[in-house]
């Protein structure tokens, strides 16, 4: 098994890492790293995982990743080319006492919280031009580029907050989870039973339950739930599928129980965000 700690490299000349990150080197499980993470998606569609949350990307997406908060990428099919420019920095880089500075107050702020975010709006854009072009800055022009960055995510309210504060205080997490969550992305579109995803942790029903909701803080169902719905939205925007055939292509066989657990994940019915997400391509 893979471990889930990542070791980021550096270059001897560089104190925080940016660079192009393409299949297969997209392709990474389910890991964390002490370092924070500014993540631009520019190539593939898939599930996102950060923390407890769980929710579709795709090329332009922008997202970031407090240090030590795990996450996976998952393509939604192995043939997909995955590919993301990620800027990889440690809070120690600026140095106690520069953060210290009232002018850095939101930026020290940000680098408090172990949080996941989702960049929106315009703030995307201009976030995604600085990041783009890191990877040819050198010197001063480089550490310039990632505080502005910083300081401009700390001070707005154009982001989506994915996971708040998630901790998780098990330095050695077990490479089980690993292992659980590879099978549930190959079956999570069809009926899993408890006994069943317990037998490949090698665990008994009661002892997989605590341990699960241990690493992902929440129950394997709700996990499983957030991977049907993100599929159904990946349907729903990147398909013109009848919504009803989006349902039993997402694994329910009950239209109302799908109904309700969308409405409940994404506060909108399938169709509402089938036509929120088209008002928003046509602006």
């Amino acid at each position: 098994m893979k471990t889930l700690i990542q070791k980021i490299h550096l270059e001897e000349h560089q104190s925080f890492a940016c660079r192009t990150y393409r299949t297969p080197d997209f392709e990474t499980n389910w890991h964390r790293h002490e370092e924070f993470e500014l993540i631009l998606i520019t190539e593939g569609y898939g599930t996102a995982m950060i923390g407890d949350f769980i929710g579709e990307y795709q090329p332009g997406d922008l997202y970031f990743i407090a240090g030590n908060l795990p996450h996976w990428f998952k393509k939604q099919h192995h043939k997909i080319t995955g590919s993301a420019v990620v800027v990889h920095f440690r809070q120690e880089i600026f140095g106690n006492d520069f953060l210290q500075l009232p002018e850095l107050k939101t930026v020290y702020q940000l680098l408090q919280k172990n949080d996941g975010l989702q960049i929106q709006q315009k703030l995307k854009k201009e976030i995604a031009a600085y990041i783009n072009d890191l990877q040819e800055m050198k010197g001063f022009q480089r550490m310039n580029a990632l505080l502005q960055c910083l300081q401009k995510i700390s001070t707005t309210p154009h982001y989506i907050m994915l996971t708040q504060n998630f901790a998780s205080h098990n330095n050695h997490i077990n490479p089980a989870i690993e292992k659980i969550i590879d099978f549930s992305f190959k079956r999570y579109l069809t009926p899993v039973t408890l006994q069943q995803v317990a037998d490949v942790a090698n665990m008994s029903i009661p002892t997989f339950c605590r341990f699960f909701k241990k690493n992902i803080k929440k129950t394997y169902f709700d996990f499983i739930q957030d991977l049907r719905i993100s599929h159904a939205c990946k349907l729903l925007t990147n398909s013109n599928k009848p919504v009803m055939e989006i349902c039993y292509e997402s694994g329910y066989n009950s239209w109302a129980h799908f109904s309700k657990q969308f409405k409940q994940v994404k506060q909108l019915t399938p169709s509402q965000y089938r036509k929120e997400f088209e008002e928003r391509t046509n602006v």
